[in-house]
C-alpha cells in the first residue's frame, strides 16, 4: 500500500496525429532570445547615416535610434560585435581630411585628391593637379584646352569680313540682328571662332542702306573731328540750310530731306588738319569708313599743296620715298609740280600733318594745302562750307 506522502507517477500517452496536432494559435509562448532574429521575416533594412548631415541633426537621429529599439523585439537586429576592427567601420563618419578644409558644404561638390606619392597617367594622375579640393578643382585648366579668350569678338570678325563696322556690329548685337551658327547673339564682346557662320537680319540690311554718306567742303578754322581749342568741329557745318542744292549731277533718286537722324553716328572717314581745305568725308557706313581709313586701305587721296622755299637736290625723291615719320618708314607717294610753287601729292596713307612735315624735311614750307580727290569722288565745283550726299552710283 502506497504512502499517501509519495508522489503519483502517471504516464501521459500524445497523440500524433495529424489532425489531433495543436494549432499554431494555440502554440506555447517562449521568450525570444535576443540574440537571434525570426528567420521567418526578412531582416530589416540597413539604416544609412548621412555624411553631410549637421552637428545639429545628431539628437535626431538618437531620438530614431531609440524609437527603433522600442519595436517588438522580432524586428530587433543583433547588437554590435565587440570587434575593434568592425567597430571602426560603423564609427561615424567624421570630416575628410583629403577634400577642401573648412566648414563643409551641401552644394559644393568635393574632389578626392590624386595620390601624394604620385600615380600612374593612365589612372588619371596629373602632377599639376591642385592641392585641395573642389576650390582648387574648378580653379584648376588644363593647359592644353583652348581658352575662350584667344578667340577674336564677333564685332571684329564682321569688321574684317566687311559686314559693317564694329559700331555697327554692336548696334546690331543689341537688336539681336545677327546669328553665328545658328545662334541669335545678345551679348556684346562674345567671342567666336573666326570661322564661323554669319548670317545677318534683313532688318539689319535695310539699317545699312538707310545710312547716309555726306561729302563736305570743310572750310580753313573747322577741325574734322572732335571740337578742341575753341575750333568747332566741321560737323556742325551739316545743316539744310548748308546743302548743296544747284548740284548739276544731282539726280531725283539722289534727292532726298533732310533728317535729324542723319546726324546720329555721322562720322569722319579721315583727317583735315584746320589750317587745310578740301574734301571731307562724314558717313554712317562703317563700310566706307573702312574702306577709307582702314589699315590695309590703299584708297588714293589727292592733294594740291602752295609751298615757299628752296628745296633740296634729292628733295623730290625723298618725297616721292624714302622717308619717315615717328621712326616708321612711310608708303611710297606720288609727288609731282603742277607750277612753280604748287605740289601734287597722292597718297595712300593719311599720318597727322603727314604733308607739312614731309615738306619741311626737304626744305620747303607749306602755305596752303586743299584735298581735292578721296579715290574716285571728286570735289568737283563743291562750294566751300556747303555739303552733298553720296550719289547712289558713286563709288569711292
Amino acid at each position: 500500500m502506497h504512502n499517501a506522502l509519495e508522489p503519483i507517477l502517471t504516464t501521459l500517452k500524445l497523440n500524433k496525429n495529424k489532425s489531433e496536432a495543436p494549432s499554431a494559435r494555440n502554440k506555447p509562448l517562449r521568450r525570444a532570445d535576443p540574440s537571434l532574429r525570426d528567420r521567418s521575416k526578412p531582416p530589416p533594412k540597413p539604416v544609412v547615416k548621412d555624411e553631410w548631415a549637421d552637428s545639429n541633426d545628431s539628437g535626431n537621429d538618437s531620438r530614431d535610434r531609440s524609437a527603433r529599439d522600442n519595436r517588438s523585439s522580432d524586428n530587433r537586429t543583433p547588437p554590435r560585435s565587440k570587434d575593434p576592427h568592425q567597430e571602426r567601420q560603423h564609427r561615424p563618419a567624421g570630416p575628410d581630411t583629403r577634400t577642401t578644409p573648412g566648414k563643409k558644404n551641401r552644394d559644393e561638390p568635393q574632389y578626392r585628391q590624386s595620390p601624394r606619392r604620385g600615380g600612374k597617367v593612365r589612372d588619371g594622375y596629373d602632377a599639376n593637379a591642385p592641392t585641395y579640393g573642389a576650390a582648387a578643382k574648378a580653379a584648376y585648366k588644363n593647359s592644353s584646352t583652348p581658352s575662350d579668350s584667344d578667340r577674336p569678338r564677333l564685332s571684329k570678325v564682321m569688321a574684317q569680313r566687311g559686314l559693317c563696322s564694329r559700331r555697327e556690329a554692336d548696334v546690331w548685337i543689341e537688336n539681336h540682328w545677327v546669328m553665328v551658327d545658328g545662334v541669335i547673339i545678345e551679348e556684346l564682346g562674345t567671342r567666336i571662332d573666326p570661322e564661323a557662320e554669319i548670317i545677318i537680319s534683313s532688318y539689319a540690311q535695310q539699317y545699312q542702306e538707310e545710312s547716309v554718306t555726306i561729302l563736305l567742303h570743310k572750310p580753313v578754322g573747322y577741325v574734322s573731328g572732335q571740337a578742341e581749342d575753341d575750333y568747332q568741329p566741321a560737323i556742325v557745318l551739316v545743316h539744310p540750310d548748308n546743302e548743296w542744292i544747284d548740284d548739276p549731277d544731282l539726280g531725283p533718286a539722289d534727292q532726298r530731306d533732310f533728317q535729324r537722324s542723319y546726324l546720329k553716328g555721322l562720322a569722319p572717314a579721315g583727317r583735315l588738319d584746320i589750317d587745310s581745305t578740301g574734301l571731307l568725308i562724314l558717313t554712317q557706313d562703317g563700310r566706307i569708313a573702312r574702306h577709307l581709313i582702314g589699315e590695309d586701305s590703299k584708297v588714293e587721296k589727292e592733294y594740291l599743296v602752295r609751298v615757299e622755299g628752296e628745296i633740296d637736290d634729292n628733295g623730290m625723291d625723298l618725297l616721292n620715298h624714302g622717308l619717315s615719320l615717328d621712326g616708321e618708314q612711310l608708303k611710297p607717294a606720288k609727288v609731282s609740280w603742277q607750277n612753280e610753287d604748287q605740289l601734287r601729292f597722292v597718297l595712300r596713307e593719311g599720318k597727322k600733318r603727314q604733308i607739312r612735315r614731309m615738306c619741311e624735311m626737304v626744305g620747303l614750307h607749306v602755305v596752303g594745302l586743299k584735298r581735292v580727290r578721296i579715290g574716285s569722288v571728286n570735289l568737283s565745283k563743291l562750294p566751300v562750307g556747303e555739303w552733298r550726299y553720296l550719289r547712289r552710283g558713286e563709288r569711292f
